[in-house]
């Protein structure tokens, strides 16, 4: 595909806004967080970009004055994150800007067809989504209009994700409709970033992320490490497909569940996927990483800013119905929303140190993303309506380190969701039958309590296969055969390696040999070489014990130990 700017003849506005205020102040923390990602991610994965809607008569002079009024509204879009001093460049300060001025990029549509505008406005998102904002510069959207002359067709909007989530998207949207159509708007009273940094630094503030913190700290050192364990997993997710299902047989079976049971869409549906992803496992307890949490006040529901960051949910499965199911989903994700505001930096210690002392890495594997309310209804009705019902559409997965993501994207109207599935996990037709599976759920729900045993569609769902030497340490199902994997490549060259496991406890024999850094192997050096190399290997963990044997001049010396650092040990200590 060519890319539009070689193609489109554009020209470029600079855009002026004045508004009262300013200031400058710490980062919040889904700020702290959201940077974090940007500078560690590709734009693409970061950055999100879609077309909004145009109210009919829009001149490209109104439309821009709407954006600027926009700007001038909310001072996430104001705000820059200049470099701070450490030796990394980190921001560690948020500044709102009063006064500035941004580029607005108008393309020509040329005079073509409704359907040809569509496809121009989604290459125009797909181009500006990869490039990276600039993090000390204001502000926080690119934006591009489509236009016939003075009339304005198409605004397509990317958003940086350190000025707004997909909540703080969908006021953003609205807010555009409104200013676009000549409306006035009544002042802003969600709190301002600013505000959020502020109460987040306050004593009540603080013991909330301390609370969080320690939610995650007991849930990575005792829950599974990992969901998916089966012999088709053989290194890091890759190669991802994805499926948007639209039914609106589905949401109206999604409102009778809800009607019956007095749960919210959101944990029905969170529910009856992890009946599913449970058969699929193979386990009853899982955890699960949802995203778009932290709106759970209603202070917040209008805050435009960023307060993305993961809940953790441990969620037992091991129910007798789907009723029952749905019970504990509510509360097992209630409080994993209410302990998701926390320290990113910290979480991410947590996360290492968990993977030194348990000796297996938490990788993201399931993934529940919740953007129903994320979406505003003039976005969702302008799609055409299904072709089919159930419609399954192929389309591109983004690049993700997860194994299963379930995207909600609508539930008036029509059930919409999107399934991202790494094939080691499940391949495209059994993702397209997973699909399927959950609609059937559904359907049977709507009716009565449903037995998990009796859940329709399992047949549709392929159960782990572990053949081989595959066995249950430290509640999460481990291949020995990837150890020994492990153990060769992070030792091979400096020791003969032996494995065994007696009582739940894996031993490692290390027989060094005489070469130039064998004398310096001690189980806290091969604890570190082999915990270095568990990234990607999600079936197998480092082992529990080693003992390193050197022949000598004189004498067989012997080394044993855990090789766990009893700092770490003890820091971990205070988190559980």
């Amino acid at each position: 595909m060519i890319p539009y700017r070689e193609t489109q003849t554009s020209r470029r506005i600079e855009v002026r806004y004045a508004a009262p205020g300013g200031g400058s102040g710490t980062l919040t923390l889904g700020q702290d967080n959201m940077i974090r990602c940007i500078r560690r991610d590709a734009p693409e994965q970061i950055n999100k970009e879609s077309v909004w809607p145009v109210p009919d008569g829009t001149s490209v002079s109104a439309g821009l004055a709407a954006l600027r009024l926009l700007v001038e509204r909310h001072e996430s879009l104001r705000t820059s994150f200049p470099a701070g001093p450490g030796a990394d460049g980190f921001p560690e300060r948020q500044v709102v800007h009063s006064e500035g001025r941004f580029t607005v990029t108008v393309v020509e549509a040329g005079g073509r067809s409704e359907v040809e505008l569509d496809r121009l406005a989604a290459e125009v998102g797909q181009a500006d989504v990869t490039v990276a904002f600039d993090l000390d510069a204001a502000p926080r959207l690119r934006l591009t209009l489509v236009a016939d002359g003075e009339r304005l067709l198409r605004l397509v909007v990317v958003v940086c994700h350190a000025g707004a989530d997909g909540a703080a998207t969908a006021v953003l949207i609205q807010d555009w409709l409104a200013l676009a159509a000549g409306q006035d708007l009544p002042p802003v009273t969600a709190p301002t970033p600013l505000q959020i940094a502020g109460a987040e630094q306050g004593a009540q503030g603080r013991r909330k992320s301390a609370t969080a913190l320690r939610h995650w700290g007991r849930i990575l050192a005792t829950g599974p490490q990992v969901v998916f364990a089966d012999s088709r997993i053989t290194g890091p997710p890759r190669d991802l497909s994805a499926v948007l299902v639209r039914s609106p047989a589905a949401a109206e079976d999604l409102a009778t569940v809800c009607r019956r049971t007095g749960a919210s869409p959101s944990v029905v549906l969170l529910a009856a996927f992890a009946a599913l992803v449970a058969h699929r496992a193979g386990r009853t307890d899982l955890v699960i990483s949802a995203l778009s949490a932290n709106r759970q006040r209603a202070a917040l529901v209008d805050h435009v800013g960023t307060l993305a960051q993961d809940a953790l949910i441990l969620l037992d499965t091991g129910a007798a119905d789907l009723d029952q199911l749905i019970g504990r989903a509510k509360s097992a994700s209630l409080s994993a929303y209410w302990h998701s505001t926390l320290d990113a930096e910290r979480v991410w210690r947590i996360i290492e140190d968990c993977a030194h002392l348990r000796g297996s890495r938490f990788p993201r594997q399931v993934v529940v993303n919740d953007l129903s309310l994320t979406i505003p209804a003039a976005i969702a009705d302008a799609q055409p309506a299904p072709a089919a019902d159930p419609e399954l559409t192929r389309v591109p997965a983004p690049p993700l380190a997860v194994r299963l993501m379930f995207t909600i994207l609508r539930i008036s109207g029509s059930l919409d969701f999107a399934l991202i599935a790494c094939p080691q996990v499940l391949d495209p037709d059994e993702t397209d039958r997973f699909a399927r599976a959950l609609l059937a759920v559904l359907a049977a729900a709507a009716r009565r309590p449903v037995p998990l045993r009796e859940l329709p569609g399992l047949a549709e769902v392929p159960p782990p296969e572990r053949s081989g030497e595959w066995r249950l340490i430290d509640g999460s199902w481990t291949d020995l055969a990837a150890v020994r994997t492990l153990l060769e490549t992070a030792l091979g060259a400096r020791a003969d390696i032996e494995l065994s496991l007696d009582d739940g406890v894996l031993t490692a024999r290390l027989a060094a040999r005489p070469m130039v850094g064998a004398d310096g192997l001690t189980p806290a050096v091969a604890h570190r070489a082999v915990v270095a190399e568990l990234s990607g290997r999600d079936t197998a963990m480092a082992p529990h014990h080693y003992i390193v044997r050197r022949a000598g001049p004189g004498a067989e010396s012997v080394t044993f130990g855990s090789g766990r650092d009893p700092e770490i040990a003890a820091r971990q200590a205070v988190l559980t």
